[in-house]
């Protein structure tokens, strides 16, 4: 049942990529070549210096939300170099092959367990990262609502008008702040788990959720910086607007799991962003595609790398555990003797 479920997930994803490449081909048909390598050369060096920047930032969070939940396990062993690794190849591949398709589970499965943990201390890890990466959604999505209710009006062509309207998206991110200032308050209190149906929240010590509170944010925001710095200053609305529609759009690629949300993260941005003419559409386009560079399409080839040389490290230990070398046979001549002395002295003892 599991297995049909995810080929009807991995259905659904290719058609969202299809109905989304096709749109936004119809919004970005009229564009040349010559305009997009423009838009690229437009760009100043030390704003490609600064969304690098925001891709290690980003990462660097990532690694920090295995890291968080290590502690929650009461695992400290494992060195910050083999967690980041673990962490950045997880990240990198799942972005791009997709959650559905490839879990970050499988990676990390490999990675820790050679490193001691159980299969359920992995099931755990992998919960946590994911809880993690869901609070800060919410945190900072609740954080933009509450403070510019307007945004929501950006996707009109997308969203219905009830939640497009500023007083709908302010109680909208009222809520989602309340959620996360309900597991605030589970940590401190520690209430009893949250059980949702099938779905158990733990609540975790407060140390433990005031860093998921960091490291959540600070993931997105370097993910968002990514594209902001990308951006014309004639076009970029400011650092806010372009992460409550980096958020939308994320949201939205995640959800119709899309391998890399390829097109629905563009058709979403570009919606938002209320583009007119291909002037200004050739500078985002350029953004976003740096924002996939920087963020999707580098990491991946480093991944691929990275699990390579770890799979066949593992392959080289299991190799040098397997063979079994024979006994050294005794020397027929022994060091220090001549033959002669060898055969006397058999001799005697044959006596």
């Amino acid at each position: 049942m599991k297995k049909v479920s995810e080929i009807i997930w991995g259905l659904i994803g290719l058609a969202a990529v299809a109905v989304s490449c096709y749109l936004l081909w119809g919004e970005l048909k009229t564009l040349s070549w010559s305009s997009i390598e423009a838009a690229f050369a437009a760009i100043p060096l030390h704003h490609f210096l600064l969304a690098g920047l925001s891709t290690l930032v980003a990462y660097a969070a990532l690694a920090w939300y295995d890291r968080i939940a290590l502690l929650h396990l009461g695992v400290r062993h494992i060195s910050w170099l083999f967690v980041s690794l673990c962490s950045f190849t997880t990240y990198a591949l799942s972005h791009n092959i997709g959650a559905s398709v490839f879990s970050g589970a499988l990676v990390r499965y490999r990675a820790y367990t050679s490193k001691g943990l159980s299969a359920a201390q992995v099931a755990v890890l992998v919960a946590l990262c994911s809880f993690t990466f869901g609070l800060g959604t919410l945190l900072l999505g609740g954080f933009v609502l509450v403070y510019d209710p307007g945004l929501l009006a950006r996707l009109n062509n997308l969203l219905p008008a009830a939640l497009t309207n500023p007083a709908t998206a302010r109680l909208v991110g009222a809520a989602l702040l309340g959620f996360v200032a309900l597991y605030v308050i589970g940590s401190v209190l520690r209430f009893r788990p949250l059980t949702i149906r099938n779905f158990k929240v733990e609540y975790p010590r407060p140390g433990i959720m005031a860093r998921q509170l960091i490291a959540a944010p600070l993931e997105l925001l370097g993910a968002a910086g990514i594209i902001y710095f990308a951006l014309p200053d004639s076009l970029n609305p400011g650092f806010i607007p372009v992460l409550g529609i980096f958020l939308a759009s994320f949201s939205v690629a995640l959800a119709s799991h899309a391998p890399g949300g390829l097109g629905v993260f563009e058709l979403v941005f570009f919606t938002a962003m209320q583009l007119q003419t291909d002037a200004e559409k050739a500078p985002v386009l350029a953004a976003v595609l740096i924002f996939r560079l920087f963020y999707l399409l580098l990491p991946f080839a480093v991944a691929i790398v990275v699990v390579l040389l770890f799979e066949r490290s593992r392959l080289s230990q299991a190799l040098t555990k397997g063979a079994d070398p024979a006994p050294p046979e005794p020397p027929l001549v022994a060091p220090g003797l001549d033959n002669h002395v060898i055969e006397k002295r058999l001799e005697k003892k044959a006596v």
